[in-house]
């Protein structure tokens, strides 16, 4: 019986151990996660950026820099992951001479789009060598302006397929990637603007 006992004991005990640990765990991103719900319904697309966000709640916890940082950064990659996909979408073959015109035409604007988003990115990591509010402000400015620029960007991509003439798979494919990228840059303008707005409180 006690050799049966001992093996039980210890099953029960890390089960138990498992059971707490998980529960402090939930209990620690509690507040993280109102944080960036919170944050997240100031936006156009809440559902979207609490998603886009949530997975990094435990770096973010309820920083508003760090919050505003991950947008931008998960914004970032997903431009980066777009231009990927999109150059693939240039070597399909059998592409109308219009289809690839609009692609190049719309794959210089997602790679401006990315430089906007990287300036932006840098420049937000400079806040902590700000000297005081007005040199805060205005590195906040040059993100919203770069960022915004961004936004612009895709929009402009976007419009590349805007003809019937273009009607297809590639056109599909582009506007759904476009949409999925102006969401996220939405949400990280906002976001942004959402910051700047919490230092002027100050």
């Amino acid at each position: 019986m006690a050799g049966t006992t001992l093996p039980l004991l210890a099953l029960i005990l890390t089960l138990s151990y498992t059971f707490v640990s998980a529960n402090n765990v939930a209990v620690e991103l509690m507040a993280p996660m109102n944080f960036i719900e919170a944050s997240c319904s100031a936006t156009t697309y809440p559902q979207v950026c609490i998603r886009s966000l949530s997975k990094y709640a435990t770096a973010i916890q309820e920083s508003p820099l760090q919050l505003t940082q991950t947008a931008l950064t998960v914004t970032l990659a997903l431009v980066e992951s777009t231009k990927a996909n999109m150059l693939k979408l240039t070597d399909i073959k059998g592409l109308k001479p219009m289809e690839y015109g609009a692609l190049k035409d719309c794959l210089d604007q997602v790679e401006d789009s990315m430089d906007r988003l990287s300036q932006s990115v840098r420049e937000l990591e400079k806040l902590g060598q700000a000297q005081d509010e007005e040199d805060i402000s205005w590195h906040l400015r040059n993100v919203e302006a770069w960022t915004n620029t961004a936004q612009n960007q895709v929009r402009t991509c976007a419009g590349e397929f805007s003809s019937r003439a273009l009607d297809g798979k590639i056109k599909d494919s582009v506007q759904a990637q476009t949409s999925k990228v102006g969401h996220l840059i939405s949400i990280a303008l906002e976001l942004v603007q959402l910051f700047e707005v919490k230092q002027m409180d100050h």
